[in-house]
């Protein structure tokens, strides 16, 4: 006997960066969470949330010298990319970091306006920008090129790397291909930016610390 098929079930609405961060926003500001349960908990978004969680130190003030680490962790981000991992893999002493909740709280504070205009901006769409095989090595080494350059000691150049990074990270949890390719864009135009004037940098640099 033949079955007839039902309507098909509509897939759940996937969740946005404002309803995200909201979520990870909410409660006691000096509860504490590891980055592994983090990513645990939103598996299928993990990539975006982890290079999230990465640049929050570029908009939240803390002591000089977190643009290394949040850099070598977006390199990190990068390399499993190019790898074609599915999920992201982090050293033990990273997974075990534990995070505040009031440094969501900050970020969201700080931020919120921005990811309201970005909620009604973006949208699942152009998936083959985040799925094919060469687009998805190019962000991997976009990712690991701006992570690397994030390191270096460049003055005044954590903020723009910061919100070209956040629109990866908002490209990806959002899986919207347009925004990712504005993305690119925007990470081609900041590597070009600091190979113009590498040398004034360098200059720059050298006499800061001269």
């Amino acid at each position: 006997m033949l079955r007839r098929k039902g309507p098909k079930a509509k897939r759940p609405t996937p969740i946005t960066t404002r309803a995200l961060v909201n979520e990870l926003a909410e409660g006691d500001p000096n509860d504490v969470m590891t980055l592994e349960e983090l990513l645990d908990r939103f598996s299928e978004r993990s990539f975006g949330l982890f290079l999230l969680i990465v640049m929050l130190p570029t908009f939240i003030p803390i002591p000089v010298g977190v643009g290394a680490v949040s850099g070598g962790l977006c390199s990190l981000i990068g390399l499993q990319f190019l790898a074609r991992l599915e999920h992201p893999w982090l050293p033990r002493f990273v997974a075990r970091r534990e995070i505040h909740r009031y440094r969501m709280i900050s970020f969201r504070n700080r931020m919120g306006k921005w990811l309201d205009r970005i909620e009604h901006l973006t949208k699942p769409r152009n998936l083959a920008i985040l799925e094919h095989p060469v687009a998805h090595a190019f962000t991997g080494f976009l990712l690991v090129v701006l992570g690397i350059l994030l390191c270096l000691p460049l003055p005044l150049t954590n903020y723009p790397f910061g919100l070209i990074l956040l629109a990866f990270s908002f490209a990806l949890i959002e899986r919207d291909g347009r925004l990712m390719l504005l993305a690119w864009a925007l990470g081609l135009a900041e590597i070009g930016f600091v190979i113009g004037f590498s040398s004034q940098i360098v200059t720059l640099v050298s006499e800061l610390f001269s």
